[in-house]
């Protein structure tokens, strides 16, 4: 694991807010030489802490779409079968995101869709196609009142 200090806090922080700033942008906000910040952001790329960075997409700007957060129980519970089937999703690009949870299903992911043929399609073609799948849940969100990925640094 990597060592974080009080200034590579300030730098993830800064970054999850708006990582298009231009390194001197950044060194700005964060009070440190334009240097020390590119050589710092580097690290923290290298050491994996910053994973990447991406633009987040507004739905509505795109006329919408349909995102499902969907429950997903498995027949067994071996290592490699959960395995397996994070493998499986991990391919398919209407899975913004997938947790392996406790006491409970057995994964929770987020599917975003352009609308719900396109739903019932990933449904059959990823849950229901797949012989090791107990039990699937569906919930469709009316309204997104919050969306923050950022991670307090």
């Amino acid at each position: 694991m990597a060592l974080i200090d009080d200034t590579d806090r300030r730098i993830l922080n800064t970054l999850q807010q708006d990582c298009a700033l231009t390194n001197q942008e950044l060194a700005g906000r964060v009070h440190v030489s334009a240097p020390t910040c590119l050589r710092r952001v580097r690290r923290l790329i290298e050491e994996g802490v910053i994973e990447r960075q991406i633009a987040i997409v507004s739905p509505q700007a795109l006329a919408a779409g349909l995102t499902a957060i969907v429950e997903v129980t498995l027949e067994r519970q071996s290592t490699d079968l959960l395995e397996q089937f994070e493998h499986r999703l991990a391919g398919e690009g209407a899975v913004q995101q997938c947790y392996r949870v406790s006491a409970g299903p057995d994964f929770v992911l987020v599917v975003f869709v352009p609308d719900m043929p396109a739903y019932h399609a990933f449904a059959h073609r990823v849950l229901s196609a797949h012989a090791g799948v107990r039990n699937v849940r569906s919930f469709f969100s009316v309204h997104r009142s919050k969306f923050a990925p950022a991670i307090p640094a």
